[in-house]
């Protein structure tokens, strides 16, 4: 790419820049709080410094990076000047002025902190770095991904650093020296600038331990790996892997526990009914695998057999048509079922599966109001915090399961309406009433209802039909609908005229409406 065109795409970011000769070698390496302005700077004209313009004479590309903060871009600029030793950078090696970061490598359980002097001690020293202040920052985001202890000598009890998340204890024996040596480890890879490196380790461990259900290292591990990220080179992909889905596991895997299944609920499906005093009323029911909504596997049920109001009688049919139907189908069955309800409803559930053979299905309700778990194997409800993780999985589901009942319950008691209005609108056959159900709203059909009313021969005006409709300031809503009518001279729009006396929109054009006027002699 012409280099610029790159200048262009500069990110006004913090990040490290690499400066390249002809050849794509490396010659200079800076950082900077914003690379837009830093490495614009280079290419103005009228530049003084000897060094900077015998630099920008052999500068033929560049390259940047960009990270979380400056203080990130610090730590990857040194760790990049000593992988690839650029001429044009100021050799630091015999500089004391610049503070160094040192591991100790004697002590049981290594510490990390800033140091000014290299000793012959057996630790590991990175850098110089060129502003301390940069690397007090780094130093505590290093602390906040790599936990490693900052106190000289052990206490007796947990320090505030444990508490806040930023040690592990090794004091008082909350992690062994095994586990330490390997987060030293990354931490060092970490300073090196092998991100890429560390990224891969840490995904192999995070999945290594959720396939043994070591869901708490498991977190800890994908917290870090998220933190890597955000001061990483923009955004990272860990090789197709979902951080989510741990946190997905580790709720799935506390349900378990609480319900006391004998396997995760990988798949739930969850129930519930809708009516108005006992009209319309409708099941749904709504599918999840691993957590995530499996909207292909959403149904709706339109109740066949149960009159008036019955929960209970119409729990029992959409179960039981379900999984009939899955049955007959061949189709996975779930691993946990939800039903909006108590104990009762859960009763009823687990007999219309049993009626149809399944008998290893669990079932759960949830009861409004209090929210308590209710399970047939337990005689009294399962009452967890509202904060629980578990309480809060149901919660969202049977929301869920709700929301979808209320839609598709709205959608039939629309339909049931526009029937009725359809009914009082005289002249129209089965054909008509199917495209005007199809076509319309039901503010238009209430507009053709009204409209229908005017006798042959005498006009009304859009006022008329705004107070007919029960919404007189829709003055003109009503003329939208007039327009759109779409069987003209059958349903009469054209014998609405305006308040002045002109004759207003049709749907077939002014001729069209003069012409059905003339007809019924209301005009010459």
């Amino acid at each position: 790419m012409d280099i610029r065109k790159k200048l262009k795409k500069l990110p006004d970011s913090p990040g490290v820049y690499l400066m390249k000769d002809k050849a794509g070698k490396v010659i200079y390496i800076g950082k900077a709080l914003s690379l837009k302005k830093r490495v614009l700077s280079y290419f103005k004209k009228n530049i003084q410094d000897t060094k900077t313009r015998i630099l920008i004479s052999n500068i033929k590309d560049f390259s940047c990076i960009p990270t979380g903060s400056e203080a990130e871009a610090l730590l990857l600029e040194w760790s990049l000047i000593k992988r690839y030793r650029p001429k044009f950078n100021i050799d630091l090696k015999d500089d004391k002025r610049y503070p160094l970061l040192k591991v100790t490598k004697r002590e049981k359980f290594p510490r990390i902190f800033i140091a000014r002097q290299r000793k012959k001690d057996g630790s590991i020293y990175y850098g110089r770095y060129t502003n301390a202040k940069l690397l007090k920052e780094a130093l505590a985001i290093m602390r906040k991904i790599f936990p490693l202890r900052t106190c000289k000598t052990f206490p007796k009890t947990a320090c505030l650093n444990y508490h806040i998340g930023q040690c592990l204890a090794p004091c008082v024996g909350r992690i062994s020296k095994k586990e330490y040596a390997r987060i030293l480890k990354d931490a060092c890879l970490f300073l090196e600038g092998k991100k890429t490196q560390l990224v891969k380790a840490l995904t192999f461990r995070m999945k290594e331990a959720s396939s043994k259900k070591d869901y708490e290292e498991a977190a800890r591990l994908r917290d870090q790996i998220k933190a890597l990220a955000s001061v990483s080179e923009g955004k990272a992909t860990f090789e197709g892997f979902n951080l989510e889905t741990i946190t997905r596991r580790q709720r799935l895997e506390e349900l378990r526990m609480v319900l006391g299944l004998a396997k995760t609920p990988m798949r739930i499906e969850a129930f519930d009914v809708s009516n108005v005093f006992g009209s319309e009323a409708v099941g749904s029911m709504v599918s999840f695998f691993d957590l995530l909504a499996d909207k292909q596997n959403y149904k709706r049920f339109k109740i066949k057999t149960v009159e008036g109001i019955d929960d209970y009688a119409m729990i029992k049919e959409i179960v039981t048509r379900r999984y009939k139907r899955l049955l007959e189908e061949h189709k996975p069955l779930p691993d946990l079922i939800l039903i909006d309800g108590g104990r009762s409803h859960v009763s009823v559930a687990t007999k219309a599966l049993k009626s149809i053979g399944l008998k290893k299905i669990p079932v759960v309700g949830i009861a409004k109001k209090l929210e308590r778990l209710h399970v047939l194997e337990k005689k009294t409800p399962i009452i967890l915090k509202r904060n629980s993780k578990a309480l809060q999985l149901i919660q969202r589901i049977r929301d869920e399961a709700h929301r979808f009942a209320i839609s598709y319950h709205h959608v039939l008691r629309g339909k049931l309406t526009k029937k009725s209005i359809l009914d009082q609108i005289p002249g129209i056959g089965l054909k008509r009433k199917q495209l005007l159900l199809k076509t319309c709203t039901e503010f238009q059909l209430k507009v053709y209802k009204a409209v229908s009313k005017v006798p042959k021969g005498q006009t009304c005006s859009y006022k008329w039909v705004a107070k007919q409709i029960g919404n007189p300031d829709a003055v003109r809503a009503v003329g939208n609908a007039l327009n759109k009518n779409p069987l003209p001279g059958i349903i009469p729009c054209h014998r609405v005229i305006r308040s002045d006396g002109t004759l207003g929109g049709f749907s077939k054009g002014l001729k069209a409406k003069k012409k059905l006027l003339k007809k019924e002699n209301i005009i010459k």
